[in-house]
């Protein structure tokens, strides 16, 4: 029988110290191919390059892994790995291990999940790991044994069309995360505010900071099971529609 295809991508880029511990862990489980961005594409969310071409060039080494650098978004790579990369359909994508978490409202703005659902879309089993710590160094396989544990039961049993887990790591050192927690988006946002600033030339420019503000009290949250030392595992999908709201919003005289 054929080992699971696994497709394995990212949005730190291609040397990220996060997708380099993930694809060691993953070549346990089956074939290996890492298409991923040449350069960091943080922040980049479902963007697709439109206006100018992308490269992709594969990667010389001694591994069994398959490795291939991308110029363009995290879901341009996806696009690109299933439509003339890889041999076959891929068994399964792997996003990560993103530098810093995607919990609550990150999950909108981050490539890391963004090229995990587009890997939903495509009927793709998906799963989006990221880790708390946002250190370049961080120690990426404190949570090694649960990230296999989780891959192995994708792998095992499946995941509904267009169902992706956003998986989150808390940071805590080695051997004190204290389990898997299976919950809910908290309802959390970031209070952004604008640092105007002037270059040495005089001419303006602005600068982005802010606050992550926690609303949800909630103890069935991704933000509570991180902030008490779980793996917060939240499925998601790419369908964005209110349901709730469509027999109420039926009723107005448009």
């Amino acid at each position: 029988m054929e080992r699971p295809l696994i497709l394995i991508t990212n949005d730190d880029g291609i040397t990220a110290p996060g997708i380099r511990n993930l694809i060691n862990m993953a070549k346990e489980f089956g074939e290996v191919y890492v298409v991923a961005p040449d350069s960091p594409q943080s922040g980049m969310g479902h963007a697709v390059t439109l206006n100018k071409a992308i490269f992709c060039n594969e990667i010389v080494s001694q591994s069994e892994v398959k490795e291939f650098s991308c110029s363009g978004t995290p879901v341009d790579c996806v696009k690109l790995a299933v439509a003339h990369i890889l041999p076959r359909k891929p068994d399964l994508c792997i996003s990560g291990i993103n530098h810093g978490s995607n919990s609550s409202i990150n999950v909108i703005y981050s490539g890391t999940m963004s090229a995990a659902v587009e890997a939903g879309i495509e009927g793709i089993p998906a799963i989006g790991f990221s880790l708390d710590n946002f250190d370049y160094n961080a120690d990426f396989t404190v949570a090694e044994t649960e990230i296999k544990s989780i891959i192995k039961e994708v792998l095992e049993n499946k995941l509904p069309k267009g169902i992706v887990l956003n998986v989150n790591i808390p940071d805590v050192p080695k051997g004190e995360i204290k389990g898997v927690k299976v919950v809910r988006q908290a309802d959390a946002k970031w209070d952004e505010k604008f640092d105007k600033r002037e270059d040495p030339r005089g001419r303006q420019y602005y600068w982005m900071c802010g606050e992550f503000v926690n609303h949800d009290k909630g103890d069935d949250t991704d933000e509570y099971a991180l902030a008490n030392g779980y793996i917060s595992i939240v499925p998601v999908r790419f369908d964005l529609t209110a349901h709730h709201f469509l027999s109420e919003l039926k009723n107005w005289n448009f």
